[in-house]
């Protein structure tokens, strides 16, 4: 069966790391571990992780949105059908359309086509058109739509969400994490320290920041920083094992055995 990585996911739905956690952490998908611990999703995460956010995004409870998730995990196959796959929203019902048939999932109003295949770098979402980008939260999403295409155009989209709104912390998060993914490790570590500054109190943020001053082997820093994120989030799984590893590398076994112990506590939960 064909697996995904993160990378993978946000290409194909367009989704920013933040909500992908989110995501995760709400239940809607457990995805495996694979080498080097990376989070890998099948398909039928793919179709549940777009499915639970956009239900979200509609203001569905999360009690119904978790009883259709349950039943199309269920009921979906392990990869794109030949014919397509359509999962729509028809009043109060979830209608997961294909070859064969149909079929219902309890759900809420909202309407969603899936057109394309993963395995051809494509996942389409056919969903009602954004507001035009003028607003913080305009340009904001107008950021996450680029982020596939143009990442570029994205960053400039963030940028124009945080001149608008300085406390906009998600844009700070997707404007460093872009940064990150580009090289630009200077730049994505004064974004950071900016957004720090701005709302200190954001775990995913504090973690971001570590992962980047892990890779610019800033090894004290980037353990200060997993300490501060696991303070405000002490459940953030990637986090205790991330510091697990800095612990064992600088020889601070007993440290190193308690987060990697939280870590498998957390993953068996």
């Amino acid at each position: 069966m064909q697996s995904y990585g993160v990378r993978d996911v946000e290409k194909l739905l367009r989704l920013p790391r933040s909500t992908l956690r989110a995501l995760i952490d709400a239940g809607f998908v457990t995805p495996t571990r694979g080498a080097r611990n990376a989070l890998q999703f099948s398909f039928q995460d793919l179709i549940l992780l777009r499915t639970a956010q956009a239900l979200l995004d509609a203001k569905v409870p999360k009690r119904r949105i978790l009883q259709s998730i349950k039943e199309l995990r269920r009921r979906l196959p392990d990869s794109m059908p030949m014919s397509g796959l359509r999962i729509r929203a028809l009043g109060k019902r979830v209608v997961v359309s294909e070859r064969d048939g149909r079929w219902q999932a309890d759900s809420g109003q909202y309407l969603l086509a899936f057109e394309g295949d993963p395995a051809e770098g494509s996942l389409d979402v056919i969903e009602a058109p954004a507001p035009a980008a003028a607003e913080p939260d305009d340009w904001f999403e107008r950021g996450i739509e680029l982020e596939s295409a143009n990442a570029n155009a994205a960053r400039i989209a963030y940028e124009k969400a945080i001149a608008a709104n300085p406390k906009h912390i998600d844009a700070r998060i997707n404007l460093g994490r872009l940064l990150h993914d580009a090289g630009r490790l200077q730049q994505a570590e004064r974004v950071y320290r900016d957004a720090v500054r701005v709302n200190a109190s954001d775990p995913l943020l504090h973690y971001n920041l570590a992962v980047l001053l892990q890779d610019m082997d800033n090894l004290r820093e980037s353990m200060r920083a997993y300490e501060t994120a696991l303070r405000l989030e002490p459940e953030l799984a990637d986090a205790h094992y991330n510091l697990a590893m800095l612990y064992e590398t600088i020889g601070r076994s007993t440290d190193a055995i308690r987060h990697m112990a939280r870590y498998r506590k957390l993953l068996r939960s």
